[in-house]
């Protein structure tokens, strides 16, 4: 496993444990803060969303190395 490969998957799995606690925030706790709340579950959709590009980004360069190599 690569290590661009392994850090993108560590992001996206941090990422969705933030989005999760956010939720979970949300659901448990009725003095939650909504707006907080909302910015830090955008936040994680935007890192989730940065992390799936660093993958495909990574699978790309793959492709094009095997390409030269072969």
């Amino acid at each position: 496993m690569s290590d661009i490969f392994a850090t993108a998957v560590s992001g996206l799995q941090a990422s969705s444990a933030r989005f999760e606690a956010s939720a979970k925030r949300v659901v448990s706790d009725k003095n939650a803060d909504f707006a907080l709340e909302l910015v830090e579950q955008k936040m994680a959709a935007l890192n989730f969303r940065a992390n799936l590009a660093v993958l495909k980004t990574e699978e790309e360069m793959m492709k094009a190395t095997l390409d030269i190599v072969a």
